[in-house]
């Protein structure tokens, strides 16, 4: 079962490099909500095997990460697309591209290093990314749809990698 948990969230990974090469502006809605289902049967598999057989950890934590990392973005995407509808243009993507530029590279770093500071239980290291990158969008976040975006995404995003990372977690029973 542990096996089977491991190989769902690794197909949660492989979704979500698949949309995020798509591009931002090219994402859909049903993308995110595949990548959602499967991370959800992954916890479930895990939450049934109650840990891990040996070797299976280490690959946990790598995978979970990797699935953190690259189904965040699709996933942040949808849920600031079902917040604010209004403010996506035509193609998609939002309207203004000079709001909160460098999200995606941002997202990657942020959800790499809540995964790896919950996998290390450091609740500190987790309030430090995330007061490290509100403070690096400080200047920034005066405007109020760049503030309500900023901290969709962020919660968003944060959540995920924690998701993700939880299966990993479980997995160590």
């Amino acid at each position: 079962m542990s096996v089977a948990a491991l190989v769902v969230l690794g197909c949660t990974a492989a979704g979500g490099l698949l949309l995020t090469a798509r591009g931002e502006r090219r994402r859909s809605t049903w993308g995110a909500a595949v990548l959602t289902l499967l991370l959800s049967a992954s916890g479930v598999l895990a939450w049934v095997a109650g840990g891990a057989s040996d070797g299976i950890e280490e690959a946990a934590a790598v995978v979970a990460v990797l699935a953190a990392v690259l189904g965040g973005g699709p996933v942040a995407t949808a849920v600031l697309r079902a917040a604010d509808p209004a403010a996506i243009g035509v193609t998609g993507g939002p309207q203004d591209p000079d709001v909160l530029r460098g999200g995606t590279w941002i997202g990657f770093l942020e959800r790499a290093a809540v995964g790896a500071t919950i996998l290390a239980g450091s609740a500190e290291g987790l309030v430090v990314v995330l007061a490290v990158k509100g403070l690096g969008r400080y200047a920034e976040l005066r405007a109020p749809a760049a503030a309500e975006r900023f901290i969709i995404g962020t919660l968003a995003s944060a959540l995920w990698a924690a998701a993700c990372v939880g299966v990993a977690i479980l997995l160590r029973g």
